[in-house]
């Protein structure tokens, strides 16, 4: 989401020699063989192609797509695979919209599919982590979007192959009540990965409402050791975006 106007493999470069761990979306859009010749750090990338985790036919098409994103983790040593409530097309909706909150039955088959995603991370050695997102403004339609919804699954699943990754840009829009969103799933141990992007209009952090040195504070207060990304557009310049997102999280 920075340096936009470069190829890939350079924008990894870039964010690499800024001194950050890169994340990538949807592998199957870039060279991977590019990317694994640069220097850089890959830290998540997007953990399935097709696939939904509440019926039979879509949950077998996430795990089918979810063992060849494990292959692409690989050749890239990425420790972490990200999955959403159901498959998004290019524009971020999802292809399997939901109206109105998920049924019961909806619950039980995604606990059952995420529990075979858990099992395949764990027998491979890297980390599914399950997004939360926001209905209003980016993804209406996504089932089990609300940070609450993720968590609940997270819970329900109880392996270490599958985490949260708890995206604080979509829990302000659903939700609110940061600090004590983090402070729950930290409380709980089922954090894989924290997102962040300031509120209104997603870009880095020092750009909108969110308090994010707070946030910082509170996450040292817990002792949180694990990856914070920015997952924003740059407001600006790519360079200034990281500084400012450097800035909030270690203050000089």
């Amino acid at each position: 989401m920075v340096f936009r106007d470069l190829p890939v493999d350079e924008r990894a470069r870039r964010i690499h020699d800024a001194g950050f761990q890169v994340e990538i979306w949807d592998w199957t859009r870039h060279d991977l063989d590019a990317l694994a010749r640069t220097p850089a750090e890959f830290s998540s990338m997007t953990g399935y192609i097709r696939g939904s985790l509440t019926d039979e036919e879509g949950a077998a098409e996430l795990l089918r797509t979810a063992e060849e994103s494990v292959k692409a983790a690989e050749q890239l040593g990425c420790p972490r695979l990200n999955l959403h409530g159901t498959g998004l097309d290019g524009e971020g909706l999802p292809v399997v919209p939901v109206t109105g909150e998920p049924s019961g039955p909806m619950w039980i088959a995604a606990q059952r599919t995420l529990t075979r995603v858990a099992e395949l991370g764990e027998s491979t050695g890297l980390t599914f982590t399950l997004e939360n997102l926001n209905t209003a403004v980016d993804h209406p339609g996504v089932p089990f979007a609300k940070a609450a919804d993720t968590l609940a699954l997270v819970a329900a699943v109880d392996r270490p192959g599958l985490r949260m990754n708890l995206d604080l840009y979509h829990a302000q829009i659903g939700e609110g009540n940061l600090i004590d969103l983090v402070r729950r799933a930290h409380r709980l141990g089922l954090i894989g990965e924290i997102q962040v992007a300031d509120v209104p209009g997603r870009r880095e952090p020092g750009t909108g409402e969110i308090n994010y040195p707070a946030v910082a504070r509170a996450l040292t207060d817990l002792g949180y050791d694990g990856t914070v990304a920015m997952e924003a557009w740059a407001s600006e310049d790519s360079e200034r975006a990281l500084e400012r997102f450097r800035t909030a999280f270690i203050p000089a």
